[in-house]
């Protein structure tokens, strides 16, 4: 059957935060710690409001596995898929020297209050071996995100990461400055939703939208 030349082809990115992290009050940026899956309920939740027919990809780090596993398990059979890549690439902003300092006091002697988005501005880079600033992430995610986009355009694809690449997709949606998306609120597990859509007539007029923004499916009106 020959394809078709025309007519909108939609790709829909479901991006879901990592669960709750046990840090101790300690900024942990790339730092390799486990999350807190106990609450079934909440995960019962996000399986039943994510696609069954996706493709699921997650970070390289565990927390963004130990989520996945979980909406997995408590999904009665809805999520299984046969592979799950995870991408090094969607890894949170890697902090340096920072990773491991007691968050409050870190805040404190920075100047940082309720005004302050994020820990770093700009282009201000993290001290120490591997450390990034936050354009630094952004660089990385969206040419992974472009390049799976076409691999898999036309599809759902579930993303299990961290609140800084999230931001990180939605800026790029949003076609602003890098930190144009820090406005935004991204809370463990919640489900945020952007949409790529072209006409087959026309493939390099595609555009982003963005359709949820931390979408808390166990809240009622979440």
């Amino acid at each position: 059957m020959k394809a078709p030349t025309s007519g909108l082809v939609e790709t829909r990115w479901w991006w879901v935060r990592h669960a709750p992290v046990p840090d101790g009050g300690r900024i942990y940026g790339q730092r390799d710690l486990d999350c807190d899956c106990s609450d079934t309920k909440v995960f019962r939740a996000v399986a039943a409001a994510l696609p069954a027919d996706a493709l699921w990809v997650t970070s390289d780090l565990k927390r963004a596995k130990q989520t996945a596993a979980a909406i997995h398990a408590q999904s009665n059979g809805k999520h299984n898929p046969v592979a799950m890549p995870a991408h090094i690439g969607f890894n949170e902003q890697h902090l340096g020297d920072w990773q491991g300092r007691d968050r409050a006091e870190f805040r404190k002697l920075r100047g940082l209050d309720h005004t302050s988005l994020w820990l770093t501005t700009g282009e201000e880079k993290a001290p120490g071996d591997g450390g990034e600033s936050y354009p630094d992430l952004v660089r990385r995610v969206v040419p992974l995100i472009e390049g799976l986009n076409a691999e898999h355009a036309g599809k759902n694809i579930i993303t299990v990461t961290h609140g800084g690449t999230i931001r990180a997709a939605l800026g790029m949606a949003m076609g602003g400055p890098p930190d144009i998306a820090h406005v935004f609120t991204i809370d463990n597990v919640s489900i945020s939703v952007i949409e790529h859509a072209y006409d087959r007539r026309d493939p390099s007029r595609g555009v982003w939208r963005i359709t949820a923004v931390n979408h808390k499916p166990w809240v009622v009106g979440g």
